[in-house]
């Protein structure tokens, strides 16, 4: 499979652009310690000091770090609880006095001000004389985030309670989109580190050591488990002004008290208070808002939890939509339709034509490009978290073993390393599948058709298509702002290297949030693109938060890169074959799969009737046959097909749900026929038309679950889990063993649309979003949390597995149609057990 772009400098690669004055260097003959000798090589002009000089520098911002340091613990020690109070109370224009007053310079005005730099810039790796360097150094000092309630008490806490040591690896990563485009550069000074990382007492903390003081400098420069003397010396200039900003922040809200006597003992020391307003104030975490807020705490540390948590959600999710494909085919009628809007052939070109496979005659070659699509991404999806999920839980098992002997002025254990910068590989290849669905879906979104045209083919070829934005279409502010971070995403070059996923990903989540203009352009088809990239990106993160250790995979990567490349290829073989699969057979593919004739019209919310119950199992029989068709396709072209996810899903002992056969009344005999009528053999609950199935060939029927004898032939809901759920403490059971949960008139109300049944509810509704996370949290039995995009997860807060699930917000609106909420209630019937019955109506005390 095609790897991401690697923009790593190589200096042995003979691929290297070298500039015209550097091509014939020899690199064995230099003097490293020559500062015009490394300005040639860094292409700009590098800051020197002397030994002496940058020895007395970094003494003097150690010495100044540590006194304003005391200063600020003790003056929290005493005061964090007034200052909260009286902070809280402050007017936005009194807010503003304070933070510029204490900055002692102008305070950039926008969140993210190196960011806003960067893209003024264009991206160009020159500076403009230091315009922007504060704002490359200090990316969390503005006036945007530190207005907000919370930020600067956050700041203030974090560092008046913890050393500054404690940030130096925050503090430089701060720095990186300044570092990598040049407009920061660093002192340079050859032969030296300097210690940062576990440095607790200010003799140690900057100390300058040469190589040959040490016997460990050179590995700690080389690993970077400690700091190159510039960089180094960036960190205490940060610190220095960072603390002192802090100091006389707290002097200007404790006005009325003479600095002097602040830290004495005329105000005792008093207990640590918490920080109001640390519960969400709609009940619900966010990761968007622990985004915003990470740069003012403590920083994180690797949490193998959250990562497992994460993909183990993300993977059911994409195995419960590979299922609802082969099981509703109102469901596959409507995803192919969402890829269908979204492919470039529906762009006209610059001439106002169609594409050529829109035109008469020619339907059936885009027909088949789009059905490839639907059934490939869900497949490839599926085994790409479902792998990565894998790899999470071995990750987590060997963190639980080694935690404990774990010393930062240590080395990983070898395993532990290599399975890190293993599953790291994997994630940044992974974000290639979502990376390059944006790039082909936005520009043919239907909202943002508007700002791009197709070139007209070359040569007749119909197959290689060509976008462009269009002449004389200006964008506003927002508009241009949005396809900015979406091109910078999709185009996967170097401003995505330089100003790295996470961020772009934050930029566009709080530009969606605030800016409803921006939401209504993105579709709810490429949200849940964001939304998958999203993930990616928060493990990605995670993984380097583990300091000081992340600071050296590039170095740990130089011995082990290739093998971690070789390993990745032979285990992504399968997933390499499934792309070529469906290959070429175009005329059977769109007979199989065309909805044109209303073969997949599945009426599942009207009232049960003999027509509609005829309607509704002639669409899953169409269904059955497009899937036993791709499972005869899979089970020829992939060589070791029990190896893959999708095998494994539907190969386990689960049926698809089937509408049962209309009778008049429910005597004996059409029960049993309802339970047993036959499907298309090769059935398409056994894995590629049985391919590796041990089963006898009387087995291979699509089984319908055990339903409760109703005279309409309504179908089954009885619970499709391998195991029992385990229900919240609280609730009751009736006589015949279900349990039930008392829920408000709110909730019940959502719980008979997720559940529906037309021979008791003939006219089923939408279900606003905040009722919906209302209902499942006020059950007891799940927490809420935003993640980035349109994803929600919830988690089980009782039972043995904790599990997780995942939901989309309704995109752009906040209704939820009653197609996509039953089949919300059909992943919920499937994990959980739930069915209509279970929930009753909580009396009124």
């Amino acid at each position: 499979m095609e790897s991401r772009p690697d923009f790593r400098f190589d200096p042995s690669s003979t691929d290297m652009d070298w500039p015209d004055d550097m091509s014939d260097l020899d690199f064995s003959s230099m003097n490293f310690s020559d500062p015009s000798v490394v300005s040639k090589i860094f292409g700009k002009e590098v800051p020197h000091m002397t030994l002496a000089e940058l020895r007395r520098t970094s003494q003097r911002l150690s010495a100044s770090i540590s006194s304003s340091y005391e200063t600020l613990r003790a003056i929290l020690a005493r005061h964090e609880l007034t200052i909260q109070q009286r902070w809280s109370k402050k007017k936005r224009h009194q807010r503003i006095g304070i933070l510029t007053s204490a900055w002692g310079g102008d305070m950039p005005a926008a969140h993210r001000p190196d960011f806003e730099a960067f893209r003024k810039q264009s991206g160009q790796l020159t500076d403009t004389a230091g315009k922007y360097k504060d704002h490359y150094v200090w990316p969390f000092i503005n006036q945007e985030d530190l207005l907000k309630p919370k930020n600067l008490l956050l700041l203030l806490n974090a560092r008046g309670r913890h050393h500054p040591c404690e940030f130096a690896a925050a503090d430089n990563e701060a720095m990186h989109l300044g570092l990598v485009t040049k407009k920061i550069v660093p002192v340079f000074l050859n032969g030296h580190a300097m210690v940062m990382n576990g440095a607790y007492d200010a003799e140690s903390y900057g100390k300058l050591l040469a190589w040959e003081d040490h016997p460990d400098c050179f590995d700690w420069m080389h690993t970077r488990r400690q700091f190159l003397p510039g960089e180094g010396l960036l960190v205490l200039e940060s610190q220095e002004r960072t603390l002192g900003f802090l100091v006389k922040c707290c002097e200007s809200i404790l006005h009325d008290i003479p600095p002097a006597t602040l830290t004495t003992d005329a105000f005792p020391v008093v207990e640590e208070p918490r920080l109001a307003g640390e519960t969400p104030k709609d009940g619900f975490a966010s990761l968007t808002v622990m985004a915003e807020e990470a740069p003012y705490r403590v920083p994180a540390r690797l949490d193998v939890d959250r990562i497992e948590s994460l993909l183990q959600a993300k993977a059911s999710a994409a195995a419960d939509h590979v299922w609802s494909l082969r099981e509703d085919p109102g469901y596959f009628a409507e995803q192919l339709a969402e890829v269908s809007e979204h492919r470039q052939e529906m762009l006209k070109d610059t001439n106002g034509h169609l594409h050529p496979a829109l035109k008469r005659g020619k339907e059936h070659l885009f027909l088949t490009r789009a059905l490839r699509e639907t059934v490939i991404n869900s497949y490839l999806e599926l085994e790409v978290f479902s792998e990565l999920h894998r790899q999470a839980k071995e990750l987590r098992s060997l963190h639980a073993r080694y935690a404990t002997s774990l010393s930062p002025t240590g080395d990983l254990p070898e395993e532990l390393l290599h399975t890190i910068l293993k599953f790291r590989h994997y994630l940044d290849q992974a974000a290639k599948g979502p990376l390059t669905m944006l790039k082909q879906s936005v520009v043919a979104s239907p909202p943002m058709r508007k700002f791009f045209c197709r070139l007209p083919p070359v040569d007749g070829d119909p197959v290689r298509i060509n976008v462009m934005s269009k002449s004389g279409v200006k964008m506003n502010k927002v508009e241009a702002q949005l396809v900015w971070l979406l091109r910078t995403l999709w185009e996967d070059g170097e401003h995505l290297y330089f100003i790295r996923l996470p961020l772009v990903l934050d930029e566009l989540d709080r530009l969606l949030e605030a800016e409803p203009q921006a939401k209504e352009l993105v579709s709810a088809h490429v949200a849940a693109m964001i939304g998958n990239l999203a993930v990616l990106s928060q493990c990605i993160n995670q993984i380097d938060l583990f300091q000081p250790w992340a600071r050296g995979y590039e170095a740990a990567l130089v011995d082990r890169e290739a093998g971690i490349k070789d390993e990745f290829a032979r285990r992504t073989a399968p997933w390499a074959e499934m792309l070529n699969a469906l290959e070429g057979d175009a005329i059977t593919q769109a007979k199989l799969g065309d909805p044109s004739d209303n073969r997949f019209s599945y009426p599942s919310e009207k009232r049960r009737t003999q027509a509609t119950t005829a309607a509704m199992i002639s669409a899953e029989r169409s269904l059955d046959a497009f899937w036993a068709y791709v499972d005869r396709r899979m089970r020829a072209r992939i060589t070791d097909v029990q190896s893959t996810a999708v095998w494994r899903l539907i190969s386990q002992d689960r049926a698809l749900q089937r509408t049962p056969e209309w009778v008049e009344e429910p005597t004996t005999a059409t029960i049993e026929r309802k339970q047993t009528r036959p499907s298309h053999d090769p059935s398409p609950t056994t894995p590629f038309g049985g391919y590796g199935d041990s089963r006898k060939d009387t087995d291979r029927t699509t089984q319908t679950p055990k339903a409760k004898v109703k005279t309409r032939g309504a179908p089954s809901q009885e619970p499709l889990g391998d195991a029992a759920p385990v229900p919240p403490a609280d609730v009751a059971a009736r006589g015949d063993g279900v349990a039930l949960v008392h829920v408000d008139a709110r909730s019940l109300k959502v719980m008979r649309t997720l559940f529906f049944d037309p021979t008791v509810t003939s006219h089923p509704g939408e279900i606003a979003w905040k009722d919906f996370l209302h209902a499942l949290t006020s059950t007891g039995w799940f927490t809420a949390e935003k993640l980035y995009g349109s994803v929600w997860q919830f988690q089980r807060v009782n039972g043995p597995d904790q599990s997780r699930v995942q939901f989309h917000e309704p995109h752009p609106h906040g209704k939820i149609p009653f197609t996509t909420a039953r089949r919300h209630g059909r992943r919920l019937n499937r994990h959980y057990g739930w069915t209509r019955d279970m929930f009753v109506l909580k009396q009124s005390p």
